[in-house]
């Protein structure tokens, strides 16, 4: 297993690289509504760690007692809760002389607070950031430690192609930890019922499900309306899937203009499904924890979202037989295919420039980080940016049917509010909102972003 999925790696990151940020950066996966703020202090929360096998990196040079601050969003509720437990208590115990203080916070109250403490100079040593442009902002403005020096002591572990999206000018400021796509959850005793034993590989196939469904009562999709990100996980999939990967990537990143009417008509696609009645109208004023448990709780038929839920469902013993995950067909084949996906590499560990002990801090973070993919790798909270290691039997058979779509992939596109500078992410997750509302229509999505993003 450990060779074929590094295998699996390699083969889909190889293409995955062209698309790095280079020197310009892109914002984070972002939601709408802020939530309330939750904390976790480490060295009380985190259980006693599994000893697994590992490569030994060179160890910390330091005796004297020293304390870290860190920032991140593994909250209870979080997929990567447990990794991050685990991986602190694997590092306290090998460091007993470095005392980790950590805090976790909701996704969209974090965003508001690491930008402030950014502004303000007032930043942990190690913070959770997503990469891309959401990073190269505080990386362009200085306040990001960078990890040349750190990073030849990890990199037979870690691949420099899995840097591309936390390399800025040449230089690495990033510590990624886990990959993810973006993909098509499915209840398949709900398809059962209308007569599917597997998921719709067709979009003429798969809209003929959802008409099932529908006309059985079942409601096909749930989305959470009040974190916008959740609707990108469903637009860009239907964008992509009609304009093709690279043309997505490009408007993204600013080389190409929003005003493509081919992502008009795929805008208008997106609100056929809504206006067709496959999602549940309730769901504009969810969260995606209320959507997520709706969908475990068998509400709908489909759920797209990122594949780090894969951990949440394989770990619900009565659920994990009923769901599969796939691949979101394809709309237009004269421009898109099977294999060009929504997602890569993005959850990053970086250290303040401002840190008192910011070399330590970064070698902290680096072997910190590798821990936290190895426990989230095998609890199923995504696929590895370090080297796996030890025994990786045991990875829940959805993570495993993520590999093998990555495996088969053709290109890998960042979620859009990750792949823009800010002010354009909430920009465009702005008119997101106003297409999943049906306030906005195609053209008026693509001529409002083409006039509001320069």
């Amino acid at each position: 297993m450990k060779k074929r999925i590094a295998s699996i790696l390699m083969a889909g990151l190889m293409t995955f690289s062209i698309f790095g940020c280079g020197s310009q950066a892109p914002a984070a996966e972002t939601s709408d509504n802020t939530q309330t703020e939750t904390k976790a202090d480490t060295t009380e929360t985190a259980p006693a760690a599994e000893q697994t096998e590992s490569t030994e990196a060179a160890a910390i040079p330091t005796d004297e007692q020293i304390t870290l601050n860190m920032w991140c969003i593994a909250t209870e509720s979080d997929s990567n809760r447990h990794a991050y437990e685990a991986a602190i208590a694997e590092m306290a115990e090998k460091y007993p002389n470095i005392t980790l203080n950590w805090e976790a916070f909701e996704n969209q109250s974090y965003k508001t607070k690491i930008k402030a403490a950014v502004s303000a100079n007032e930043m942990p040593d190690i913070f959770f950031t997503w990469s891309c442009a959401f990073l190269g902002d505080f990386v362009d403005a200085g306040k990001v430690y960078c990890l040349d020096d750190v990073y030849p002591k990890f990199a037979s572990e870690l691949p420099e192609n899995m840097l591309g999206n936390t390399t800025y000018d040449g230089k690495h400021y990033g510590v990624p930890t886990t990959m993810n796509i973006v993909g098509l959850f499915a209840n398949m005793d709900l398809l059962a019922e209308v007569g599917y034993t597997e998921v719709p590989g067709t979009y003429e196939e798969f809209i003929a499900c959802c008409d099932a469904l529908k006309e059985k009562g079942i409601i096909p999709f749930g989305c959470a309306g009040k974190e916008t990100w959740c609707v990108t996980e469903y637009l860009e999939s239907v964008i992509e899937k009609s304009v093709g990967a690279d043309t997505l990537n490009d408007i993204f990143l600013g080389r190409d203009t929003w005003n493509n009417p081919d992502v008009a008509a795929a805008v208008d696609t997106f609100q056929t499904l809504v206006n067709n009645g496959y999602f549940d109208p309730s769901g504009i004023g969810l969260t995606n924890d209320e959507v997520k448990n709706n969908f475990i709780a068998g509400k709908y038929a489909f759920y797209m979202n990122g594949t780090w839920n894969c951990a949440d469902f394989a770990s619900n013993a009565e659920f994990l037989p009923k769901v599969k995950v796939a691949e979101f067909p394809v709309i237009n084949s004269d421009k898109a295919k099977l294999g060009q996906l929504i997602g890569g590499p993005s959850d990053t560990l970086a250290v303040a420039a401002s840190s008192p002990n910011a070399e330590i801090a970064a070698e902290y973070a680096m072997e910190l980080g590798k821990l936290i993919c190895h426990y989230g790798y095998l609890d199923g909270c995504g696929l590895p940016a370090w080297t796996p290691y030890g025994d990786t039997s045991t990875i829940n058979p959805l993570t495993q049917t993520v590999a093998d779509i990555c495996a088969n992939a053709d290109t890998f596109v960042l979620f859009g509010d990750t792949a823009m500078d800010a002010d354009s992410a909430n920009t465009y997750l702005s008119y997101v909102d106003q297409v999943y509302g049906c306030q906005v229509n195609g053209d008026q999505f693509i001529e409002g972003l083409a006039k509001d993003i320069r």
